[in-house]
C-alpha cells in the first residue's frame, strides 16, 4: 500500500476516533407530497422505480439541495418510504443521521482574480475565466501577489517515484496544475493508469495535495477530455452555496483558496509567461519534471456568506435474522444542485439521473428483500447520503460515525446515477478489477446472458468520483455496477449514444424525466445488483479486494481479529 493511500486511511481512522461535538437539531422534516395514485409491489418494476424518481426529480423538490426545503420534503419522502417498505429506523431509533456542514457562498460580485505578468496585469472574469472557492470557512480570503508556480500534475507519488513539488518551499505561493494523471495527456500506459485515471488524478486529491505541502493557493487548469466534462459543468459545481464539512469534524489540512482556470485563461497566462501550454502538457507528463516559475502573480479576494448547518443522511435497516451484528450496506446519495436563484429560465437543477434514479434503486430493492423468504441472515443496511455533489461529504461522516461496525460490513453496493438507455449485453463494473464483490455479480450477470464490462471512459476516474470511495479508502469492499455499453437495442453506437446524450445534461438542468427513457434494463441492473446482496446477506461470506489492490492491506488489518470465512 503506497505511503498516500495509507495517509488517506489513516485520516478516515482518525476522523472515526475524532470525538464530536453534538450537531445542531435538524430542521423538522415537511410533510412530503400526498402519493399519486400508485400500488407498490413487492417485484423490482419498471413503474414503481419510475413512480419515485418522478418524485423525487420533480420541480417540488427544488432540486434536493442540502440545507434547503428541498432536502426537508426529499427526507421526509425518504422516510416514509422506508416505513412503507417496512425498514427500521437505522440510526440508534431515527431514520437519520445528523450531518454537521458549512454553506458557503461567494458573492461573486465581490470575488476577483488579478494575473500580472510582464505583459501587465489583467483582471479575469468569474465563472467565464475561472472559479475559487474556500474550505476554510472564512468570510473573507485575500491573497497578495503570490508567486504563480506549475507544478504538472501537481502529484507526490512515492511508490511511483514521482514528485512534482520536489526542491522548493511552497509557503505563499499558488501552484497551477493540469487535471488528470501524468501518464494520460501523453498516452504514456507506462505511468500510473495511462488511460486508467487514478486517485491522484482527481481534482480532489490536487487541492489535498496543494494544502499539505503549505502553499497558499490551488488552480487547476480545466481541459475536456482531462476531467471528462465540460467547462460548464465546472461553473455550475462552483457556483451558489458551497457544502463542507466543519473543519473540527475533519483533520486533513485545507488550503485557503482553490478554485479552476479555464483552457483558455491558462493558455493566455502561459503565452504571457512565454510558454507553451501544449509543450508544458508534453513536459508535465516526462520523468524527471521539475516546477517551473510561470514570472506571475496573482492577486485574489473572495467574500462569502458562511452559515452553519445539518444535513441528513437517511438510513434504514432491515435486521438480520440470525446474524444481525453483521451487514451488507446499499447506497445512494440523494443530494443535487438545488435551485439557482436568479439564473434565467429553468433554474431547478432536478437531478433526476444524477440522482433520484440512484436512490429509487436502492427502495426498490429494499422492497424486495423485506417480501423474501426466507429472511436474510445478515441485516441490510440502506443508506441515502447528502453531500455527495460537494466532495462525497455525507458518506464521508458516515464511514466516521458508521452504524455498524466496518469490519461487520460485508461489503458496499453503491447506486449512483442508473443507466436509462434499456437492456444491454454487457454489465459495467466501473473500476473492474478490484475486488471479489465482482465475482459474485458475474454469477448474476451469466444468469441474464450478460459479460462484466469496464466503463467506456476509464480516464474519468469514476470509481474516485462516487460515495462508496469512503468506504473503499476505509477497506471495505465496494461495488460500483450499472448499465452497459452494447445495448440490446441499437448495439454498441446506441449505447454511445445514450452515454453522450446524458453527458449533455450532466449537472445541468435539463437533468429531468425525459419520455425516451428505456427502464427494462435499470430493472435488469437492479436484479443483478439485489442477487449480490441476497448471496452475501444469506451466505456467509467475507469477500476481500483482489491482490495487489491498494486498499487490501486496510481490510486485511481490519478483518485480523475475525479471520474472514469462505
Amino acid at each position: 500500500m503506497s505511503r498516500k493511500l495509507m495517509l488517506v486511511l489513516a485520516t478516515a481512522a482518525a476522523l472515526a476516533a475524532c470525538k464530536q461535538e453534538p450537531a445542531a437539531p435538524a430542521p423538522e422534516a415537511a410533510t412530503p407530497p400526498p402519493a399519486a395514485a400508485h400500488t407498490f409491489t413487492a417485484d423490482i418494476t419498471e413503474g414503481d422505480f419510475a413512480e419515485m424518481v418522478n418524485t423525487l426529480a420533480s420541480d417540488e423538490f427544488e432540486g434536493r439541495a442540502p440545507g434547503s426545503v428541498g432536502e426537508e420534503k426529499t427526507a421526509a419522502y425518504l422516510e416514509a418510504q422506508m416505513k412503507r417498505i417496512g425498514l427500521q429506523p437505522g440510526n440508534n431509533g431515527s431514520y437519520f443521521q445528523d450531518v454537521p456542514m458549512v454553506e458557503t457562498t461567494a458573492d461573486e460580485t465581490a470575488t476577483s482574480l488579478k494575473l500580472t505578468t510582464s505583459a501587465g496585469a489583467r483582471d479575469l472574469t468569474f465563472g467565464t475565466d475561472y472559479v475559487i472557492g474556500t474550505r476554510t470557512g472564512q468570510t473573507e480570503v485575500k491573497l497578495d501577489a503570490s508567486e504563480l508556480v506549475f507544478v504538472g500534475y501537481g502529484v507526490d507519488a512515492p511508490e511511483q517515484k514521482w514528485n512534482d513539488y520536489a526542491g522548493q518551499d511552497w509557503t505563499g505561493k499558488t501552484v497551477v496544475m493540469f487535471v488528470n494523471d501524468p501518464g494520460f495527456h501523453g498516452k504514456d500506459e507506462t505511468l500510473f493508469g495511462g488511460d486508467r485515471m487514478t486517485y491522484y488524478g482527481r481534482w480532489t486529491y490536487k487541492f489535498e495535495e496543494a494544502a499539505r505541502k503549505g502553499a497558499a493557493a490551488a488552480l487547476i487548469v480545466h481541459d475536456t477530455p482531462g476531467a471528462s466534462y465540460g467547462w460548464d459543468v465546472v461553473k455550475n459545481s462552483w457556483s451558489g452555496a458551497q457544502y463542507d464539512l466543519p473543519a473540527k469534524d475533519d483533520p486533513e489540512k485545507r488550503i485557503p483558496l482553490q478554485g479552476w482556470l479555464s483552457a483558455e485563461a491558462a493558455k493566455q497566462l502561459f503565452a504571457d509567461a512565454g510558454l507553451s501550454l501544449d509543450e508544458a502538457y508534453a513536459n508535465a507528463g516526462k520523468r524527471g519534471f521539475k516546477p517551473v516559475s510561470l514570472k506571475a502573480q496573482v492577486s485574489a479576494a473572495l467574500k462569502s456568506s458562511i452559515t452553519e448547518k445539518t444535513s441528513r443522511n437517511v438510513i434504514g435497516v432491515l435486521p438480520g435474522a440470525s446474524k444481525p451484528d453483521e451487514a451488507v450496506l446499499y447506497m445512494a446519495h440523494w443530494d443535487h444542485l438545488g435551485k439557482h436563484e436568479g439564473e434565467e429560465g429553468d433554474n431547478v437543477y432536478n437531478g433526476a439521473v444524477d440522482n433520484a434514479t440512484g436512490v429509487a434503486g436502492i427502495l426498490e430493492i429494499a422492497e424486495a428483500f423485506t417480501h423474501q423468504d426466507p429472511k436474510p441472515a445478515r441485516s441490510v443496511v440502506f443508506v441515502a447520503v447528502t453531500l455527495e455533489e460537494s466532495g462525497l461529504l455525507g458518506s464521508k461522516y458516515y464511514v466516521a460515525h458508521p452504524t455498524f461496525p466496518l469490519d461487520k460490513i460485508a461489503g458496499v453496493i453503491n447506486l449512483d446515477a442508473m443507466s436509462v438507455g434499456g437492456k444491454s449485453r454487457d454489465f459495467v463494473v466501473t473500476g473492474k478489477g478490484n475486488s471479489e464483490l465482482e465475482d459474485m455479480l458475474k454469477v448474476h450477470a451469466d444468469q441474464q446472458g450478460r459479460v462484466l464490462a469496464e466503463e467506456g471512459n476509464p480516464a474519468g476516474g469514476y470509481y474516485f468520483r462516487s460515495d462508496h470511495f469512503n468506504f473503499a479508502k476505509a477497506g471495505v469492499p465496494a461495488l460500483y455496477a450499472k448499465g452497459g455499453n452494447d445495448l440490446l437495442d441499437g448495439g454498441v453506437d446506441a449505447g454511445k449514444a445514450a452515454s453522450e446524450e446524458y453527458a449533455k445534461r450532466y449537472h445541468q438542468a435539463s437533468d429531468e424525466v425525459h419520455d425516451g427513457w428505456k427502464l427494462d434494463g435499470v430493472v435488469q441492473d437492479l436484479q443483478a445488483l439485489y442477487g449480490v446482496g441476497k448471496d452475501l446477506a444469506v451466505e456467509d461470506k467475507w469477500p476481500n479486494w483482489y491482490e495487489g489492490n491498494p486498499f487490501k492491506a486496510a481490510r486485511d488489518t481490519m478483518m485480523k481479529a475475525e479471520p474472514a470465512k469462505q
